[in-house]
């Protein structure tokens, strides 16, 4: 099968010291629906000794997040929901998580109650966001309740961030290596949120640079990366004039082809 490389011009970070990979062997199955991967054993998120450091990790910053923060923070915010609008406190939406599986993710609600709420993502200004939601969403504390998806398994703190069904359907016809962005669990933030690029969006360049940025993620990934990502993202969520310090950039350089082979 001919490969058909990412074709983006994108840079990385230079504080993570390391190429962007860029994935252009990432083959499909027979459908093309349900891609099936080989790993290298290379890849660092792989070797047990890092996924247990990983999930040692994501249990104890969510404990620490559930005691110290929504123990306090979820009565209150939920007496603001429930004034503010009618509905639930929290939102539920099936998502993909690792290996492409669903899983159900928890938010806190920001929408009034529609039927577009797990079809078409929130647009910026959407008439659907409520005043209490808005505020949410600007301090991303709407995704505060996804740590009761990382004490379960499904997700970590940092990883590619998970996103509609539909949604993952859509982009995967639209870039080709897409999927392999599943092959690790989704995260509350990743590599290309904590450089500012979070939300809904149908800009293909904007997706395209997310797709890059988790898939070197996977490559390289380290728990001081996992650190440096989520001090990042805590500076990314304030205003960009406020956030933004002096860029480090690097350039894109060719991955190894055989990165991901596909299962026979």
């Amino acid at each position: 099968m001919e490969r058909m490389p990412i074709k983006h011009n994108m840079h990385a970070p230079g504080i993570y010291r390391k190429p962007i990979v860029r994935i252009d062997a990432v083959l499909r199955s027979g459908n093309g629906r349900n891609p099936l991967y080989k790993l290298e054993s290379s890849l660092p998120l792989f070797y047990r000794h890092n996924l247990y450091l990983k999930r040692i990790a994501d249990i104890l910053l969510s404990i620490c997040t559930i005691l110290f923060i929504l123990s306090w923070l979820t009565p209150i915010l939920a007496i603001l929901i429930k004034l503010g609008s009618k509905g639930p406190v929290f939102f539920i939406q099936k998502r993909n998580k690792q290996k492409g599986a669903v899983f159900n993710c928890i938010k806190f609600r920001t929408m009034y109650v529609n039927a577009e709420a797990d079809i078409l993502g929130a647009e910026e200004n959407d008439k659907r966001i409520t005043a209490v939601g808005y505020m949410l969403r600007k301090c991303h504390l709407d995704e505060l309740p996804q740590v009761w998806n990382i004490l379960k398994g499904d997700m970590s703190f940092v990883g590619p961030r998970p996103y509609m069904l539909l949604e993952n359907e859509r982009n995967e016809r639209l870039i080709w290596s897409y999927n392999a962005r599943h092959i690790v669990k989704p995260g509350i933030t990743g590599l290309a949120q904590s450089m500012g690029n979070f939300g809904f969006t149908e800009d293909i360049d904007k997706l395209r640079e997310r797709v890059q940025l988790d898939l070197y993620y996977i490559h390289h990934w380290s728990i001081l990366m996992d650190i440096k990502i989520l001090c990042r993202t805590l500076f990314a969520i304030i205003p960009k004039d406020k956030a933004r310090s002096v860029p480090h950039e690097m350039p894109i350089t060719e991955a190894p082809g055989n990165l991901y082979e596909k299962c026979t």
